[in-house]
């Protein structure tokens, strides 16, 4: 008991001191509510993000409500994770490096009888962190030019309930409500050659997302699942402030002037997956997830949104057959993921490609475990007006498994 109490120490101490530095240094967190986080709990980072299918029995499986039917009971299942990112980014001209460390996610999940049980979560949902530098640009109807400077910061949160209910033995229905709350801000400068104009934009985003899941067992060895998140509405609001710098002195045009703006549209999603164990102990997990971004009728800047296709494959393996050896208890994982993503810039799409590996440590003799993940990653293309970046990401995500309201055998 005492170690897990050491484990979540360090775990909040490490989440707590690097919430503030949760941000997403990607370019492509320029477009719509910025760059979307994968905030997968448990082992999920190691099979590529897989696992619509797996049961919340030994962790919590944010991709798949109904997974809470099947959590055993009297356990109380608590998640916390972080990650660090060394990315590079890559266009026609220049190469540059940064790194950053992301608060993935903190989640607890209790039954409420012995087939059904509750989760809450907390985690970021995306991040619009950019900066653009000396950036010239034409002038419309001109044969002059600008020069643009740009900065964005801050995010959106999403706070979840989950409720996950057994019907039988075989069939788990389940409904997560998620909280989507935050705020961005754009700060520009446009210097021609008489002038600076500055335009100062916070915008304050909030909305509500409902998700329905199933999971359905063959049998031992072979489950089903899918999930369907609501097509929804984020409401916007903003505050501007535009000032003017010229031979004339400082105009302020407006100041911090509250206005409405259009709002932001979530799409209908999609998720299928099957999870298949075989007799070596080899689990296979496979999804593939749509996202239907052309019903939503809107478009970005700079760019357009479109339909998204999204497919995840992972293994994991472990013996499990000597309980009283610890080596045989580790888990070893490993997984693939391609995602088309949403957004098409200048007829071309920005997709993204992962491989992961990782392993499980188990604390104890519980369900408690250290998962351990290593991914490498690319996202976009070298193209005119398009980045290609690629990452590096190390993901520490502590499951820890408490026993409740069980009475002692020996005192």
């Amino acid at each position: 008991m005492k170690n897990k109490i050491a484990f979540v120490g360090l775990f909040l101490f490490i989440t707590t001191a690097s919430f503030s530095q949760s941000i997403s240094s990607s370019p492509y967190s320029l477009y719509g509510l910025g760059t979307l986080y994968d905030s997968d709990f448990g082992s999920i980072p190691s099979i590529g993000s897989s696992g619509i299918a797996l049961p919340s029995n030994r962790f919590i499986n944010n991709l798949n409500p109904a997974s809470l039917g099947f959590m055993y009971q009297n356990h109380f299942l608590f998640d916390v994770g972080g990650k660090a990112i060394l990315s590079s980014y890559e266009n026609n001209l220049k190469k540059e490096n940064r790194n950053n460390v992301q608060f993935s996610h903190i989640a607890f999940a209790f039954p409420v009888t012995s087939k059904s049980a509750f989760s809450l979560a907390l985690k970021p949902y995306s991040s619009s962190t950019f900066k653009i530098s000396n950036l010239s640009l034409p002038i419309q109807d001109s044969q002059e030019s600008y020069i643009l400077n740009a900065t964005g910061t801050g995010g959106l949160n999403n706070f979840d309930v989950s409720y996950g209910y057994r019907i039988g033995k075989k069939l788990a229905l389940g409904i997560s409500t998620s909280l989507l709350f935050g705020n961005t801000t754009d700060d520009r400068n446009y210097t021609t050659s008489n002038s600076v104009t500055n335009i100062y934009k916070k915008t304050n985003y909030n909305g509500v997302r409902a998700s329905l899941g199933a999971q359905f067992k063959v049998d031992s060895t072979f489950t089903l699942g899918i999930n369907l998140k609501s097509p929804t509405k984020i409401n916007a609001a903003k505050e501007q402030s535009v000032t003017t710098v010229n031979n004339s002195g400082t105009t302020t045009i407006e100041s911090e002037l509250a206005s409405d703006t259009d709002d932001y549209y979530m799409p209908l999603e999609i998720g299928m997956g099957l999870s298949k164990v075989f007799k070596n102990n080899l689990n296979l997990t496979l999804d593939y997830g749509k996202g239907l971004w052309n019903s939503t009728n809107q478009s970005d800047l700079y760019g357009n949104f479109i339909n998204q296709d999204k497919f995840a494959l992972g293994f994991s393996y472990s013996k499990s057959k000597n309980i009283r050896s610890y080596f045989d208890r580790i888990q070893y994982s490993t997984g693939l993921n391609y995602d088309t993503g949403y957004l098409e810039v200048d007829n071309k799409r920005i997709n993204s490609m992962s491989f992961s590996l990782g392993v499980s440590l188990p604390i104890e003799n519980t369900f408690s475990a250290l998962n351990i993940s290593y991914s490498y990653g690319q996202k976009g293309r070298i193209s005119d007006g398009l980045i290609k970046e690629n990452y590096h990401k190390l993901s520490l995500n502590l499951c820890l498994d408490g026993i409740w309201f069980v009475k002692r055998k020996f005192e």
